[in-house]
């Protein structure tokens, strides 16, 4: 028996790194996934899907699994891939939003294609498989149906604190932050609880840029073992999880992080409008009382 016998999973993005590990670990616990891989190389060539070995190393250990290569940014894509969970399993638990790619560059550097291409893949890819869960979802509460549902988002510390030479993919990962808060509000109504994660493992998007961070030890435990995020998300996309929404978590090994977001700090309100001249005793009585913000990664 584990803790999501029979739940549904769908995991994006899951046929490499922390994405296989979801998978692997939803299977481990009872449920039934669908493994979705578009397949492609880190620089956006179409490459092979590595989706059917994952199934395949659910079946072999007892689990049921069933691939699937649906582009997630599409909203057809989305609509297959919802359908999918649906008409194999017969009903859709638990959506965990994972994939993604990098397409590093300093802002000056930039291209259009850099930014369009990690933003639809990351933000886009959140939104269009949440937006084709959450109208199954509706229609299940509406039909008397209602189903104990969880979404998971990806997002990641350079969403929450910015890092230099990532400013599409920062951008995009804030902006899963930002919809996971939204969700979280607008979904409750169905049952459905909404989550994120920043997590940081060892991945093909990490290897490269933190090689000797990164890098397994010769004994003991692996810190950025992409495996050590899977136990939270199996957790929360399980019924234990109830109540637990609108949050962010990161994860490192074996730490977790409730991480607290924005919140309204010192304040002043004249009653009246400001003219600029006075702004500069004002700013900067905000700016002593203020905490320090979280320094952006590589600054």
């Amino acid at each position: 028996m584990g803790i999501c016998d029979d739940r549904v999973v769908i995991v994006t993005g899951a046929g490499r790194g922390i994405g296989r590990a979801h998978a692997l670990a939803f299977g481990a616990a009872g449920a039934k996934v669908v493994v979705n891989d578009v397949g492609v190389a880190l620089d956006g060539s179409a490459a092979d899907s590595p989706a059917e070995q994952v199934v395949a190393e659910i079946r072999a250990a007892g689990g049921e699994a069933v691939a699937n290569a649906d582009d997630v940014a599409s909203w057809e894509g989305a609509a297959h891939l919802v359908a999918a969970a649906v008409e194999t399993f017969g009903g859709l638990d638990v959506l965990v939003n994972n994939a993604g790619f990098v397409r590093d560059r300093m802002l000056a550097n930039i291209s259009e294609d850099e930014w369009d291409a990690v933003i639809r893949v990351h933000l886009k890819g959140h939104m269009a498989p949440l937006r084709r869960a959450a109208e199954y979802w509706r229609g299940e509460a509406k039909a008397g149906r209602p189903r104990e549902a969880r979404v998971i988002n990806t997002s990641s510390g350079a969403g929450l604190f910015g890092s230099v030479g990532q400013g599409n993919y920062s951008a995009a990962k804030a902006g899963i932050a930002g919809l996971t808060i939204v969700a979280a509000a607008e979904l409750a109504r169905y049952g459905v609880t909404v989550n994120a994660l920043a997590p940081s493992a060892r991945t093909r998007m990490t290897e490269q840029a933190f090689a000797e961070m990164m890098a397994a030890p010769e004994s003991g435990f692996d810190a950025m073992a992409p495996e050590n995020i899977a136990p939270l998300v199996v957790w929360l996309g399980s019924t234990r999880s109830t109540g637990v929404t609108g949050r962010m978590f990161e994860i490192e090994g074996g730490r977790i992080t409730l991480a607290e977001g924005w919140s309204r700090g010192p304040t002043v309100d004249k009653g009246a409008r400001w003219e600029p001249e006075e702004l500069d005793e004002v700013v900067g009585k905000l700016l002593t009382d203020a905490a320090d913000p979280v320094p952006v990664y590589g600054a």
